[in-house]
């Protein structure tokens, strides 16, 4: 069993969850139960996704759900960019969360063909 606490990608992942809840939080009432909900999902299933992958005993299932936090990670970055054009948050806003996204993006996707190669 892995220790998820000391993957600097989970580490980071929670901290992309807290700034993700402070920007929705600025956006509209209306959206609620629409977007401001897939945004924090989304947001919220990297860093678990990676702590529950920590604790399956193959390298395989760890992989698997590397993936599935990688997948979020683009789910999460396309559901911002949607936000920005319907201007629930600023370019710079937006642009300071991709660049932490795509950081996160490439070392979540390094981490899985490190496991992958020791398969």
């Amino acid at each position: 069993m892995r220790d998820f606490r000391k993957y600097d990608i989970w580490i980071h992942g929670l901290n992309l969850v807290e700034a993700i809840y402070v920007s929705v939080d600025k956006f509209p009432t209306k959206e609620k139960f629409g977007l401001s909900s897939q945004i924090t999902r989304s947001a919220v299933s990297i860093p678990s996704n990676i702590a529950e992958g920590a604790s399956r005993s193959s390298e395989k299932d760890f992989t698997r759900f590397l993936e599935m936090a990688l997948g979020s990670a683009f789910e999460l970055e396309t559901q911002l960019i949607i936000a920005s054009k319907r201007v629930y948050i600023q370019q710079t806003e937006l642009d300071k969360s991709i660049k932490i996204l795509t950081s996160l993006q490439k070392r979540i996707y390094a981490l899985r063909k490190k496991v992958l190669s020791k398969d």
